[in-house]
């Protein structure tokens, strides 16, 4: 592969359905990534978007991808054979902890975690991945981590799977009933803020990977600015120590235009 801010076109090798929503795009490309770091993916004639790896093993990556417009649906789209441009990785992805991990992710937030649940028991560690999604159809990767040796507490707010409620309902009772070392999340913002205070109140250790739009994936054009910060570069995963920093976590975010959304 070519350097990491020239894009290279890269080989379709499966593209595999997740859920009825989501698929995983398995594509030729020599690259080494950790959980949380993401790539930015080129479809000639609809322009580049950013997504999580989703896998990263030997000589290919994979891209979880939900249908919500027009560019996910076209690269849903693509057939083994064809060719997707990519550029990356870039950004800080998680950082492994020693001890007891609990991860917590939301609908299709989920795609970067079921590599993070690997990454964890490949290190040793004892893992507790809390699944959450509206309903069942939505959830994403707990096949995955329970076959990576991970314990998984599935949540959905309508009840169609495991517990009915929240994700962050059943972290607070873990919290309160065994000792996690390092808590990692992704998902909805307003999920991981909650996450956030969480960790803090029971003094646990936290890890979030936040979304912004992106345009460069490396800190030029700035789009993804936060408080200060740039989410491609500084993030897209940042510790509790600096989630605490940021007025904007959980509240505001900028559009296209780099307006701020509140």
């Amino acid at each position: 592969m070519g350097k990491p801010r020239e894009t290279v076109m890269a080989r379709v090798l499966e593209v595999r359905a997740e859920n009825p929503r989501v698929k995983t795009v398995y594509l030729d490309f020599a690259a080494k990534a950790a959980p949380g770091q993401f790539v930015m993916a080129w479809i000639p004639g609809e322009g580049e978007k950013p997504f999580s790896v989703s896998f990263c093993g030997g000589a290919r990556i994979g891209l979880t991808v939900a249908a919500i417009g027009p560019f996910s649906r076209k690269l849903q789209e693509l057939k083994p054979g064809g060719v997707l441009g990519i550029r990356g990785p870039f950004g800080k992805g998680f950082k492994l902890k020693e001890g007891k991990a609990a991860v917590v992710g939301g609908g299709c937030g989920s795609a970067p975690l079921g590599f993070l649940v690997e990454e964890l028991r490949r290190a040793g560690s004892e893992v507790v991945f809390v699944n959450g999604a509206k309903t069942k159809s939505e959830l994403l990767f707990a096949a995955r981590a329970n076959a990576a040796g991970a314990r998984v507490i599935v949540c959905t707010d309508d009840g169609s799977e495991g517990r009915k409620g929240f994700a962050t309902d059943a972290l607070a009772e873990l919290l309160e009933s065994e000792k996690i070392d390092c808590v990692y999340t992704c998902g909805p913002e307003v999920m991981m803020k909650k996450v956030a205070g969480l960790c803090a109140q029971n003094c646990v250790d936290c890890q979030a990977s936040l979304e912004r739009f992106m345009k460069c994936g490396f800190g030029v054009c700035g789009q993804c600015a936060v408080d200060g910060m740039l989410v491609c570069r500084d993030g897209p995963v940042f510790p509790l120590s600096r989630l605490a920093r940021l007025r904007e976590f959980g509240s505001a975010r900028r559009d296209a235009c780099g307006s701020v959304d509140a």
